[in-house]
């Protein structure tokens, strides 16, 4: 579900090729023991633009282990940057995402997979999520408050109106802020105070489509099956389905995420099993390299997919129909 935010170059180092931002670092570092305050300010801003132009690094890597190893020691230097810098807009932002993806894949997934076997230990990892969402979703609210004074305020009784005001460059805040604290809530399903911030995650959703719905190849329109899931009562299908189509037309069919998702929130909940396989399937099928900048996420998704029809039989009730036409359409 989760896309690189990362549109442009850092501020302050306009054409640079990635990999001569971090070169760039270690005379910095220096800089921050060697210096006075208004320097070691700009030395930590300095290593600040290049560390948030760092996510499409990691999400087009092949190693979801050597990511999963890398990623608590930079967020940790994120945190100790910010409290140097607190109103960096773009470690906000890469605090933001950098939890919130984090914690979906290297610690709810884990949550999910336990409770097949300790429902105990299951509990204490997603309490640790919830946790860790909340701490992403503080971060992106000092990212809009960064740009918008007061606006954190004007959320807490008028979501709709106090979002009004935010502007298309900022939609990625808004979707990893949205992320997180839908996230959370989808971990919280028995907690009546999370549930209602519900409202809350649909309207930063809602700015951001009517913004531009089409914005990072789908990824508002996944997300509105994902929020689907995390509601109480019964589904929309004939909404979620709507949604799927537009984002299965911007992504190109290049997300695998998207048909994951598509088949937890509806097929598990219709109980239609051999819709269920076939998205699978579909996402299986996606070739990671070939849609580079999304690699590590496509990675993640088939890794979800391939546990998941791992425990087909405990979704189900019944067998699959058989196919009486022998494969013929």
């Amino acid at each position: 579900m989760f896309r690189s935010s990362w549109t442009g170059d850092p501020q302050g180092l306009p054409g640079f090729p990635g990999w001569w931002r971090y070169r760039l670092l270690l005379p910095l570092l220096l800089l921050l023991v060697t210096s006075g305050c208004s320097i070691r300010r700009y030395a930590i801003n300095r290593i600040g633009d290049a560390l948030a132009s760092g996510s499409s690094t990691y999400a087009s890597d092949e190693d979801i282990e050597l990511v999963g190893e890398a990623l608590p020691f930079g967020l940790k230097l994120i945190e100790s940057l910010l409290t140097e810098s607190p109103k960096h807009k773009g470690l906000l932002l890469a605090a933001c995402e950098g939890f919130t993806s984090y914690t979906w894949v290297y610690v709810q997934q884990e949550g999910d997979r336990v409770a097949q076997e300790n429902l105990q230990r299951a509990r204490q990892i997603r309490t640790r999520a919830r946790k860790l969402y909340l701490r992403a979703h503080r971060y992106g609210l000092r990212r809009l408050e960064a740009s918008y004074q007061g606006i954190t305020q004007r959320l807490e009784t008028a979501p709709q109106a106090a979002l009004s005001v935010v502007k298309k460059e900022d939609i990625p805040t808004l979707y990893w802020t949205a992320a997180a604290l839908g996230l959370a809530i989808s971990v919280s399903k028995n907690d009546a105070e999370m549930l209602a911030r519900l409202p809350e995650v649909e309207a930063f959703l809602e700015q951001s489509l009517a913004l531009d719905e089409s914005w990072d190849g789908g990824t508002l329109h996944e997300f509105q099956i994902t929020l689907a899931g995390a509601k109480p009562g019964a589904l929309d299908v004939h909404q979620i389905k709507k949604h799927f189509d537009r984002a299965l037309q911007l992504s190109g069919g290049g997300h695998a995420g998207l048909y994951v998702t598509y088949a937890e929130v509806v097929s598990v909940q219709e109980q239609n099993r051999s819709e269920f396989r076939s998205l699978l399937e579909r996402a299986l099928a996606i070739d990671p390299a070939q849609y580079e900048e999304v690699q590590l996420l496509n990675l993640v998704a088939q890794q979800r997919a391939r546990w998941l029809l791992g425990r087909i039989d405990e979704l189900f009730l019944e067998e699959e129909a058989p196919d009486l036409t022998g494969g013929r359409g």
